[in-house]
C-alpha cells in the first residue's frame, strides 16, 4: 500500500510539473489570425441582478476599449433586480458613442432560467456575428475584444479568456492562487485539444454557432449555463480556443466571505457532474492528493508523507509561478503554504456537500 500511495504522489507531482512546462512553453497553444478588416460589430453581453455596487466597475472598463465605440454594442439584461441596478447603467454610459441598452428581463424563454435565461434574452436583442459575454463584477483590459476576435477563426464557436481573481485581502489572494492554478491546467488540456469548460464571465461565442443549438431558451437547464453552451456549441461540430494571454485577461471580484465562496464551488460542482465519464475519473484522481496524503502518512509515517507534500508546495509553486506571469500578474508565492490550507479546508467542504447534496441557492434564487 506504501509503495502504491508513493507512486500516486510521484505520478501526480510529475503530471503538475509537465503541466508547467507545457504552459511555459506554450505547447499546443494555436496562433492569434489578424483582425477582420474592416473590424466586425461585436455585442457585450452583461447579465445583472442586484449589481448596482460592481457593474459601474465593469461598464467603466467597457468604455475604455480600445475597440471603436461605434462597433461596441453593450447590453445589460437587469434581472429582477430589487436595488438600483438599471439606474447605475444607465449613470455609467452616459455620453457612450456605441450602441447601449438596459434590457428588463420579464418572462422565461423556454427551458432558460437565471443566468441562462437573461443571455437568451440579450441574444435576441443582439444585432452583430459576436456575442462577447461576461459578469457585472467583471473588469476587462483594454484589449480584451480584440484578443478574443483574433482567435475566432472559422469554425471556432467559442473562445475563452482567463480570469485572474484579486483583493486586498489574504482570503481575496488565496482565491487568486486557486482561480490561476486551476485554469492553468485547463489551458494546458485545452491546448492539448480536449475541451473542458468554458468561462462565462470572458467568453466570445459566435452568433452562428449559438444559433445553431437553438440558443439558451433550447437548451436544458443547468446552473452552470456557460458548460451547458460549451458542450452544445461543441456537439454542433464547432471548435473551441483558449486564450490565457494579459490582454485576454478579466480580473473578478473575490467571493466577499468563506459561505459565498462554498455557495460557487457548489454551483460548480453540478458543472463538474455533467462533464464527461473519463473527465470526471481524471478529476477524481488529480483531487485525491490530500487523500492520498492523509493514508500515506498512516501507514508509511509522517516522513514521507512530509517528503511527498513538501514535492507538492514546491511543485504547485512552480506552477503558480508560470500562471501568474502567463497572465501579467506577479506570482504570491509568500501564500504557498497558507494556500495548502485553503485548498485542505476546501476539499473537505466539496466532499462533505457531494455525500450530503443539498440545493444551490445563486443570487438570491433555489435551484434544485
Amino acid at each position: 500500500m506504501v509503495s502504491f500511495l508513493l507512486l500516486y504522489c510521484l505520478l501526480w507531482l510529475l503530471a503538475l510539473a509537465g503541466a508547467a512546462g507545457a504552459l511555459a512553453a506554450r505547447y499546443g497553444a494555436p496562433a492569434p489570425a489578424p483582425l477582420p478588416a474592416p473590424l466586425p460589430r461585436v455585442s457585450v453581453l452583461v447579465a445583472a441582478r442586484n449589481e448596482a455596487g460592481a457593474l459601474p466597475r465593469c461598464l467603466a472598463s467597457l468604455r475604455a476599449l480600445d475597440y471603436p465605440a461605434e462597433l461596441l454594442e453593450v447590453l445589460v439584461g437587469d434581472d429582477g433586480s430589487t436595488d438600483a441596478t438599471a439606474a447605475a447603467a444607465v449613470a455609467a454610459m452616459r455620453g457612450f458613442r456605441g450602441r447601449f441598452a438596459v434590457v428588463p428581463i420579464a418572462g422565461a424563454l423556454g427551458t432558460a432560467r437565471g443566468k441562462a435565461n437573461v443571455l437568451a434574452h440579450l441574444a435576441r436583442r443582439a444585432t452583430t456575428d459576436y456575442f462577447f459575454i461576461t459578469d457585472a463584477d467583471i473588469r476587462l483590459p483594454t484589449g480584451w475584444v480584440g484578443a478574443l476576435l483574433a482567435h475566432a477563426a472559422p469554425g471556432v464557436g467559442t473562445v475563452t479568456g482567463v480570469t485572474a481573481v484579486g483583493g486586498p485581502r489574504v482570503f481575496d489572494r488565496l482565491q487568486g492562487l486557486d482561480w490561476l492554478l486551476s485554469l492553468g491546467l485547463v489551458q494546458v488540456v485545452s491546448d492539448a485539444g480536449r475541451p473542458v469548460t468554458a468561462m462565462g464571465n470572458n467568453m466570445l461565442v459566435a452568433r452562428a454557432a449559438y444559433e445553431a443549438t437553438g440558443g439558451y431558451e433550447a437548451l436544458p437547464f443547468s446552473v452552470t449555463e456557460d458548460y451547458a453552451l460549451f458542450r452544445a456549441v461543441l456537439a454542433r461540430g464547432y471548435g473551441f480556443r483558449h486564450v490565457f494571454s494579459p490582454a485576454a485577461r478579466a480580473d473578478s471580484l473575490p467571493a466577499p466571505t468563506w459561505a459565498a465562496l462554498l455557495a460557487q464551488r457548489r454551483r460548480w460542482l453540478r458543472g463538474v457532474q455533467a462533464l464527461p465519464l473519463r473527465l470526471r475519473l481524471e478529476l477524481l484522481a488529480f483531487s485525491s492528493f490530500w487523500p492520498a496524503l492523509g493514508a500515506l502518512a498512516w501507514a508509511g509515517g509522517p516522513g514521507l508523507a512530509l517528503a511527498a507534500w513538501g514535492g507538492k508546495v514546491v511543485v504547485q509553486g512552480a506552477l503558480a509561478a508560470v500562471c501568474f506571469r502567463r497572465a501579467g500578474l506577479r506570482p504570491p508565492l509568500g501564500l504557498l503554504l497558507p494556500f495548502e490550507f485553503y485548498t485542505l479546508a476546501l476539499t473537505l467542504s466539496m466532499a462533505y456537500f457531494q455525500l450530503f447534496g443539498g440545493a444551490v441557492v445563486w443570487k438570491g434564487r433555489r435551484y434544485d
